[in-house]
């Protein structure tokens, strides 16, 4: 059974109002402020979940939010402190849009709303990272909307802090605290059963969230066939994408999200800004208005410090990337590891995670260093309709505690009518980041248009052939048609071949299509060959 809400506890200043949202471990209420005269929110810890540790772990929640409340797409934290009943509470920013959760099940993001959300959430994560932070739980339900209509990335409950001191093949037993995981957004090296996560566990998870606003539904969420835990896992370590079934979505952007959720970390990007800077350059190829990524300027020679500087107050500044602008400042030499998780408290969202499993921790081994000498980047497979897929199997996981936690969990369901689910999670080092790029300008290389050869009416009119031909040929090109006039306009045609041949017209029927060259890196034409009868 769900754990019924508390009722709010009395804040001096402070007025309850409604309950927002419960998790297992915490309450959000909405409460209005005398001074300064505001709304805000109120994440208050379980009366009966207050223990030693779980109060650290709000505690280590309240602290990284507010390291990072000064971003414009993280969820702003106010205040915290002990109620008179001895519960924890922390303040933060009220946001009363809602969640990208909510809006992906009820309306269609369009492709350039999908672009700028996605650059701003993944600027948010690229802060928390520079900040020596890992998310852990990216997902469309922790990305709330503010009262200007801005993403607010919300709930680091169950985060991670990166070490910059700690070697890349140094063991970390972690402090027995639980990690929680929400599977439709995962990345498959957190179903082992001693999970490895680093930054581009976020990157993952990113990207899956960015998909998501595309489908309608969680990438590996197949319509009509059964979508349980276990069904999921084994759709992401396999790298299973479930297709898009709408066609205004370039390959370009494809090729993005599939690189992000590739099975393999060696093959996702090496940072949450490459993952941004490949969105602003679909933005780029589209001709949308760009999107900024907001980071903070971390790369700042620091003056030497004097005796009359200890008092100074200190500004650390943000800097704005543009998608011609240089690429993130070099990390240090030094690897960056996970030290440990924190228990999962509750997003400020009023619908439930059923999602979430809460596992025990334990002793991870180390992870190892990556092959920096691999150059091949291999994205995901996508199945068909019916969930099948022709992609070879992934190396075997170690899941075996895992997969058992959920058919246990599933047989309590059954029996007692109870909810339970236990897996063997925990934290481990993460491997040595990959060396950022050298911070030279992004260099974008039009692909050119067909170049038209000949229109061929048939006598009676009936049918007609377009060709034409590739003016600067590459390995792999193909190319993309789509009618531009009658019932099927807009639609589009993935094709091998330089002609093109419609049947079925009338001989007063004008016909128009427009043709593109598609890479083999998934960018296209940037202006199409556009043909007609005339």
């Amino acid at each position: 059974m769900p754990r019924a809400a508390a009722q709010p506890p009395q804040i001096p200043g402070l007025h309850a109002e409604r309950l927002l949202g419960s998790g297992g471990f915490s309450d959000v209420f909405l409460y209005s402020q005398e001074l300064p005269k505001r709304q805000v929110a109120v994440k208050v810890l379980a009366l009966d979940e207050v223990t030693d540790e779980s109060r650290a772990a709000f505690v280590d929640e309240a602290n990284l939010m507010a390291q990072l409340s000064a971003h414009p797409y993280i969820v702003t934290i106010y205040n915290a402190a002990v109620a008179a009943d001895g519960r924890p509470f922390f303040v933060m920013e009220y946001c009363p849009g809602p969640s990208l959760s909510q809006q992906y099940r009820y309306r269609q993001f369009t492709v350039a709303d999908v672009l700028r959300t996605g650059i701003r959430v993944t600027s948010a994560v690229a802060t928390a990272h520079a900040a020596g932070i890992l998310h852990r739980d990216i997902k469309p339900a922790n990305v709330l909307t503010n009262a200007y209509g801005w993403p607010a990335l919300a709930d680091f409950g169950i985060s991670a802090v990166v070490d910059p001191d700690v070697t890349p093949d140094a063991g970390t037993a972690g402090d027995d605290r639980s990690l929680g995981l929400s599977i439709p957004w995962s990345p498959p090296e957190m179903f082992d059963d001693a999970p490895a996560g680093d930054v581009r566990s976020d990157v993952y998870s990113l990207a899956a969230t960015v998909y998501t606003l595309l489908a309608g539904r969680s990438p590996f969420e197949v319509p009509g066939q059964p979508n349980g835990s276990i069904d999921l896992i084994g759709r992401i370590e396999r790298g299973a994408i479930t297709p898009l079934e709408r066609t205004d979505v370039p390959n370009s952007l494809l090729s993005v999200l599939r690189r992000g959720m590739a099975v393999r970390p060696d093959d996702r990007f090496d940072s949450a800004i490459d993952f941004g800077r490949s969105l602003q350059r679909v933005e780029l190829e589209l001709s949308f208005a760009p999107t900024t990524l907001d980071v903070p300027n971390l790369a700042q020679a620091r003056p030497q410090a004097t005796p009359g500087d200890e008092d100074a107050t200190r500004v650390r500044p943000m800097v704005t990337v543009m998608p011609s602008a240089p690429a993130a400042p070099p990390k240090d030499a030094d690897a960056t590891v996970i030290r440990s998780g924190v228990p999962s408290v509750a997003a400020q969202t009023p619908e439930p995670d059923a999602t979430r499993i809460r596992p025990r921790p334990i002793t991870p081994k180390a992870n190892p260093q990556p092959d920096s000498s691999s150059t091949v980047r291999t994205g995901p497979k996508t199945v068909d309709a019916s969930g099948e897929s022709d992609a070879a199997p992934a190396p075997k996981r170690s899941r075996g505690r895992l997969v058992g936690g959920i058919v246990g969990a599933a047989a309590v369901l059954v029996i007692a009518g109870g909810v339970a689910a236990s897996v063997i999670l925990g934290s481990t080092s993460g491997p040595e980041p990959t060396k950022t790029s050298t911070g030279a300008p992004i260099i974008i290389t039009d692909v050119p248009a067909p170049e038209q050869e000949r229109v061929t009416v048939a006598e009676d009119g009936s049918s007609v052939t377009f060709e034409w031909s590739n003016p600067e040929p590459r390995q792999g090109d193909s190319y993309v048609w789509q009618r531009l006039d009658g019932p099927d306009a807009g639609q589009k045609h993935p094709t091998q071949e330089t002609t093109l041949t419609l049947t079925g017209l009338t001989g007063h029927d004008k016909v128009c299509v427009s043709v593109s060259i598609s890479r083999q890196n998934g960018k296209t034409s940037t202006e199409p060959l556009e043909m007609c009868t005339s």
